[in-house]
C-alpha cells in the first residue's frame, strides 16, 4: 500500500511539475587539505570536506514555491562550524499578481538601503539570516509598494535543520514615488521617491541583573531624488534601547545614516558618500555576536578592491558599534582622438575613503546614573581616531585592437587595533600597492592576461611592521569559449622572520560549457580575512586541492 502511495504522489508531483515552469542551480565544493606547519595548514581528520546546494525554483500561474537543499559532510574550510549535515536550508510557498505578493516560509527582503532591515544570503562568506515566516508585499496604486515580514531568523543549519535565533522579528516598509503615483508629475525633471520603515524585535528578558527591554524598534525614512545628470538619495534609522553583549549593555539610543550624491554624463562620473553609525548592532538575540542573526545591514563606504594584495591583506570590516565615514569618486574618460585619448580612450578612476570613530559627548550625562547611558552622540560628529583611510587611482588604456595596460596605486591606512586584521601588528598599518596589468588577445579565441602587484609596509620604530612587503604575480590563459588556465604565486619576501618569507602558489584549470561550469584549484592559501561589502570571515592557511563545479537550470 505504501508503495502504492510513492508511486501515486510521484505521478501527481510529475503531472503538476509538467505544467509550470522550473529553474534553479547546483553548486558543489570539494577540498583534500594537505598538512603544512610551515604556513600554519593543517589537515582536517575527514581529509575531505565538502559543500554542496542545490536551489529549485518552481512557478505556475500565479503560483510559486522553492527549496534549497544544502549538505556539509563537514563544511569547507573557513566555514562557520554551525554549518553541518544535509537537509532542507530553505523551503518557500506563495502566491504573486500585480496586486499582492505572498510567501510564507523562508525568504529575503530589504528595506532601503538594509539600515533596518536586510535578510540575504553570501555563500562566499558562509553568511545566511534568511526569515522564516510571512512576507507580504501589497501594490495598491502604481507608484507605491506596501511591504511587512514576519517571523524567525536562521541563526545555523546543524544536523541538517535549520536552527532559529531566539527572537521574532517583526516589520513593515512603505515606499513612494510620486512621479509614478500623481499623473500631474508624470514626465516632471525632478523625480522623488521617498520611504518609511519601522522594524522591531522581541526577546524574553532573562538577564538577573538587569531589566532588559524585550520589544526593541528601529525605525526611520529615506528620500530618492534625480534630476537631469544628478541623483541622491539618504536614509535615516533610529534604533531604541537595545542593551546587548555587543555594546556592553548600555541603554543607549543608535543612529545609522547615509547619503550618495552621484553626478554622470558621457565620460564624467562623480560620487560622494557619508555614513555616520552609532550603536547599530541590531540583532534578534542580544547574547550572540560575530555575524549571528544580524537583522540590518550597514554598507562598507569604501571602494571594493579586487586585486590579491589589496582585497586579502587588509579589508576593511564595518563597525557597527560607530563609524563616521565618507567616500568621493572621480571616473573620467578622455575622448578618443585627443592627446590623452589617443586612438582607442583612456579613462582615470581615483577614490578616496575615510572611516573615524564618532565624537562622543559625556558633558551632560551622569555616569553614576542607574539609567546605564553613558554617552550621547550626534550623526555626523567624528573624533580623529582614524580607523581607515584609502586613497588610490587606477589608468586604463587600450593601447591597439589587442593590447590593454591598467595601472594602479593605493594608500592604505588600517587600524589594526580596531580592524584586528592581524596578531603582528598594533595601531596603524600604512600600506603602498601598486599594480601593472596587461590583456593581450592573440587572436579571437586565445587571450593572456598578467598582473604584477607590490606592498610595501612603512616601517614602525624602523621594523616592518605586521608581516612586511608582499609581491604577486598572476598569468591567465583562455581559450574562448571553452577553457583557461591559470596561475598565481602570492610572496612575502619582507617578512621580518625570515623563516617565514615564503611562496603562496596556486594553480586554476577550468571549463565553461553552456550553463556548466569546472574549476580546479591546488596550491596554498594563507590565512587572513575575506570580505564582501564590509562584511568579513576569517579563513585559515590552506595547503591542497579544490574541486568546483556549477549547473544552473
Amino acid at each position: 500500500m505504501r508503495t502504492k502511495l510513492i508511486v501515486l504522489g510521484c505521478a501527481v508531483s510529475l503531472s503538476v511539475f509538467s505544467q509550470g515552469e522550473l529553474s534553479g542551480n547546483i553548486e558543489s565544493t570539494f577540498q583534500y587539505l594537505n598538512e603544512d606547519s610551515l604556513i600554519g595548514a593543517n589537515q582536517p581528520a575527514q581529509k575531505g570536506l565538502i559543500n554542496s546546494y542545490i536551489n529549485i525554483f518552481y512557478t505556475q500561474g500565479k503560483f510559486k514555491a522553492g527549496m534549497r537543499l544544502e549538505s556539509y559532510l563537514p563544511r569547507i574550510q573557513g566555514y562557520p562550524n554551525r554549518f553541518d549535515g544535509t537537509g532542507l536550508g530553505m523551503r518557500y510557498f506563495g502566491y504573486s499578481d500585480d496586486f499582492v505578493d505572498v510567501t510564507l516560509g523562508s525568504f529575503y527582503e530589504q528595506f532601503g538601503s538594509g539600515l533596518a532591515f536586510r535578510a540575504y544570503e553570501d555563500r562566499a562568506l558562509g553568511y545566511d539570516n534568511l526569515m522564516d515566516g510571512a512576507r507580504l508585499i501589497v501594490r495598491p496604486k502604481k507608484g507605491i509598494v506596501l511591504k511587512g515580514v514576519y517571523g524567525y531568523q536562521r541563526l545555523s543549519f546543524q544536523e541538517g535543520k535549520i536552527v532559529h535565533g531566539e527572537g521574532i522579528v517583526r516589520g513593515v516598509d512603505a515606499e513612494l514615488n510620486l512621479n509614478e503615483t500623481f499623473k500631474k508629475l508624470d514626465g516632471f525633471p525632478l523625480s522623488s521617491v521617498i520611504g518609511l520603515s519601522f522594524v522591531s524585535k522581541y526577546q524574553a528578558d532573562n538577564d538577573a541583573d538587569l531589566i532588559l527591554p524585550e520589544n526593541v524598534g528601529a525605525y526611520g525614512g529615506r528620500i530618492k531624488l534625480g534630476y537631469k545628470n544628478f541623483t541622491f538619495d539618504a536614509e535615516y534609522i533610529q534604533k531604541e534601547q537595545d542593551p546587548s553583549n555587543d555594546n556592553g549593555k548600555i541603554y543607549n539610543y543608535g543612529h545609522a545614516a547615509i547619503f550618495n550624491l552621484a553626478y554622470n554624463q558621457k565620460g564624467l562620473g562623480i560620487l560622494l558618500s557619508g555614513k555616520s553609525v552609532d550603536n547599530m548592532s541590531f540583532r534578534s538575540d542580544r547574547s550572540k555576536d560575530l555575524q549571528d542573526v544580524f537583522i540590518n545591514y550597514l554598507p562598507a563606504l569604501n571602494k571594493t578592491h579586487t586585486y590579491n594584495l589589496v582585497a586579502t591583506l587588509y579589508p576593511y570590516a564595518t563597525q557597527p558599534l560607530g563609524e563616521v565615514a565618507y567616500q568621493a569618486e572621480v571616473l573620467y574618460t578622455f575622448k578618443k582622438g585627443s592627446f590623452f585619448g589617443g586612438k582607442y580612450g583612456t579613462s582615470i578612476n581615483a577614490n578616496f575613503s575615510t572611516t573615524y570613530r564618532p565624537k562622543q559627548f559625556i558633558d551632560n550625562i551622569n555616569l553614576s546614573d542607574s539609567s546605564r547611558v553613558f554617552y550621547e552622540s550626534k550623526p555626523f560628529v567624528s573624533s580623529d581616531s582614524l580607523y581607515w583611510r584609502d586613497f588610490n587611482f587606477n589608468i586604463t588604456k587600450k593601447v591597439n585592437k589587442k593590447l590593454s595596460l591598467i595601472f594602479s596605486y593605493f594608500n592604505i591606512n588600517i587600524n589594526n587595533d580596531v580592524a584586528k586584521i592581524s596578531n603582528d601588528a598594533s595601531g596603524i598599518i600604512k600600506a603602498h600597492v601598486g599594480v601593472f596589468e596587461g590583456s593581450y588577445k592573440i587572436n579571437k579565441k586565445h587571450a593572456l592576461r598578467a598582473e604584477l602587484q607590490g606592498l610595501v609596509v612603512e616601517r614602525k620604530d624602523g621594523q616592518a611592521n605586521d608581516k612586511g612587503d608582499w609581491a604577486t604575480l598572476l598569468l591567465e590563459y583562455t581559450v574562448s569559449p571553452h577553457w583557461s588556465f591559470g596561475f598565481m604565486d602570492q610572496y612575502n619576501y619582507g617578512n621580518p622572520k625570515p623563516e617565514l618569507r615564503v611562496h603562496y602558489p596556486i594553480v586554476t584549470f577550468g571549463y565553461v560549457k553552456d550553463a556548466t561550469r569546472f574549476m580546479i584549484y591546488y596550491g596554498r592559501q594563507r590565512a587572513g580575512l575575506f570580505c564582501v561589502g564590509g562584511v568579513c570571515r576569517f579563513v585559515p592557511a590552506s595547503n591542497g586541492l579544490t574541486l568546483s563545479f556549477t549547473q544552473s537550470f
